[in-house]
């Protein structure tokens, strides 16, 4: 099973403080619609190339629009570049804003 949280999970340890880097891996016109604040956008398909932009020493928290492109790109950071330091956010944006943030737009 690939590590997860739930949108409330990751909303605790933003107000903790935590040091948390938010990958968003959705379309650049998606990320423009509505993103949670302070994310990187860094394209499920241009992952392969970008994928040192993530630091492996920091918990990395993945997200997309539902939670599936997160969850591949989770697969694929974990699987093929050994990767251990990754969170899938369960329910993708679209549960962040519907149980914690009605700012975030729902589309």
């Amino acid at each position: 099973m690939l590590p997860e949280l739930t949108p409330e999970e990751l909303h605790a340890r933003l107000q903790r403080g935590d040091d948390l880097q938010l990958i968003d891996v959705r379309q650049p016109e998606e990320f423009d619609y509505c993103r949670i604040e302070g994310s990187q956008l860094i394209p499920l398909g241009d992952l392969p190339g970008r994928a040192e932009e993530i630091d492996p020493d920091r918990p990395a928290v993945l997200i997309c629009h539902h939670g599936v492109r997160s969850m591949q790109a989770l697969g694929y950071l974990q699987h093929r570049l050994g990767l251990e330091n990754l969170l899938n956010l369960r329910g993708g944006i679209h549960a962040w804003s519907l149980r914690v943030d009605p700012s975030v737009a729902v589309y």
